[in-house]
């Protein structure tokens, strides 16, 4: 069993949260992963899948946005 790591060990590894590397898991993102019961059993040579979520900044803080402030392209350039 030293070729698999646990959900913990690889979220250390991947700086990551557990819950995180249980979700991936869940959703098949990490190729290899065995579920035996309650614990996913994740191969060490298994890289950290790209994180598609989105990262742009773009709806950050977008409920305080001020319609009179052009600067505030998200609140100009959708209709809200």
């Amino acid at each position: 069993m030293d070729e698999y790591m646990t959900i913990k060990e690889t979220a250390e590894l991947w700086g990551v949260t557990p819950r995180w590397v249980q979700t991936l898991c869940i959703n098949g993102k990490i190729e290899g992963a065995l579920k035996f019961g309650h614990a996913w059993a994740i191969p060490r040579n298994t890289s950290k899948p790209k994180d598609g979520r989105e990262t742009s900044g773009k709806y950050k803080n977008w409920r305080k946005c001020k319609k009179d402030n052009p600067k505030d392209t998200f609140c100009h350039s959708e209709k809200l």
